[in-house]
């Protein structure tokens, strides 16, 4: 209890004397406020960029492999004239994969291109899919007005459309209900059967925002641009206990192999893919930022640290005549070093508490598609970043302190 006592006396102590020089404390404050600032708003913008990335991967579909003619992971040594010549994939093989597989909770086949949509003298440049029925179990179609394709527009053929948000917006401008109107694609009449909900722009867009979509039958897609060649891939979901793919991936690699009669030595000729490289690339340079961030927000934090152990001995020195008194008085050498530690650390701690509350406040500002969320693993790391600048600045001001003769203390003026 004593030594309790003597620990609440020293942050007492310490309190008091923040508040006595209130304005050295507040020029003090600076350097590590903005140090924390910088470090807690570098972890917490990173973190956010993180979060949007990842939502945005999650709505092409989570637990998804993609079965297609090219691999999705680029290199320096991309051998590309090797997948060049190997075949596209079939709505065939899109049929014997959904009739054969047992581990796919749902398959789709699907391709997209650039292309104009046009009504009367209306027209958009957009992203038109063709994709078969159950595309919108596996990846997010957000459907608001009217509905999605039912299965037997998908397997014949139906000139059905389903546009995004702004593509309903530069077609039809001054019409709120579209249901039943027809465009044209390529010079075919589509009847539009649904419209998407408005999303809005996103921080970094992954393969175009649903607002600038259609979406259309595969096999109708199949047939309007049938010169084109189209080079589908086929997306496939796994259930849920499948958390790494590895069974789906395996029973796929199986199917395909028979399917195209391929023998045990021979090279696959088709490739299977997962966003999963995506999230790992965005990983890596998420990372770096953090550390690059860190780094630059440590040199502010060392003007701090350094303004900090400045302000101790200056306040060692103008408090040496009370330490000898206290020091004659039976005052222990950990009570004094206590005293000017905890004064250290506190200044760091209050510097830390307004850096943090800036970049809390800035959270709550419209940023366009980025909502800066400040978490608390971010928090606990700039309060105990901050602890510890109290502690290395003030630890060489209080040990001096601490070891002061109290008879050549209490003489000094």
């Amino acid at each position: 209890m004593k030594f309790l006592r003597q620990i609440f006396e020293s942050f007492r102590f310490a309190w008091q004397a923040l508040r006595t020089n209130l304005l050295r404390t507040t020029l003090s404050l600076l350097g590590v406020t903005v140090g924390i600032f910088s470090i807690v708003a570098v972890f917490t913008v990173v973190d956010s960029m993180n979060m949007n990335i990842r939502s945005q991967i999650d709505s092409f579909g989570k637990g998804v492999v993609y079965v297609g003619k090219w691999p999705w992971i680029m290199s320096n040594s991309y051998p590309w004239w090797k997948y060049i010549n190997r075949p596209n994939m079939k709505y065939a093989e899109y049929q014997y994969l959904k009739d054969n597989l047992e581990n796919a909770q749902a398959i789709s086949i699907m391709d997209g291109r650039m292309t104009t949509l046009k009504r009367k003298n209306n027209s958009m440049e957009v992203r038109l899919a063709g994709v078969s029925y159950d595309y919108n179990a596996i990846s997010d179609v957000p459907v608001g007005e009217g509905r999605y394709f039912m299965p037997s527009e998908t397997d014949n053929s139906a000139f059905s459309i389903i546009l995004g948000a702004k593509v309903k917006a530069a077609l039809f401008p001054n019409q709120s209900d579209v249901i039943g109107e027809e465009i044209k694609v390529n010079g075919i009449k589509f009847r539009v059967i649904g419209t998407m909900n408005l999303k809005g722009e996103d921080l970094i867009s992954l393969g175009g925002s649903p607002d600038d979509r259609a979406y259309i039958p595969y096999t109708t897609y199949a047939n309007v641009f049938q010169k084109d060649q189209p080079e589908p891939d086929i997306a496939i979901k796994a259930f849920d206990w499948d958390a790494g793919q590895e069974t789906l991936e395996g029973e796929v690699t199986g199917l395909m192999r028979g399917r195209r009669g391929l023998k045990p030595a021979q090279e696959e000729n088709f490739s299977i893919n997962r966003l999963d490289g995506a999230v790992k690339f965005f990983d890596s340079i998420f990372a770096q930022l953090n550390v690059g961030g860190f780094f630059i927000a440590l040199f502010s934090l060392l003007v701090g640290g350094f303004g900090i152990a400045n302000i101790m001995f200056v306040s060692v020195k103008e408090r040496t005549n009370i330490i000898g008194i206290q020091k004659s008085l039976g005052a222990k050498n950990y009570v004094i070093l206590f005293q000017f530690l905890f004064e250290s650390v506190l200044l760091s701690l209050i510097g830390g508490f307004v850096g943090i509350g800036i970049v809390w406040l800035i959270s709550f500002l419209p940023l366009g598609s980025l909502t800066l969320i400040l978490s608390f693993k971010n928090i606990f790391w700039g309060l105990f970043t901050s602890t510890v600048i109290g502690v290395l600045s003030g630890i060489i001001p209080a040990w001096s302190a601490a070891r002061m003769d109290p008879v050549t203390a209490i003489r000094s003026k």
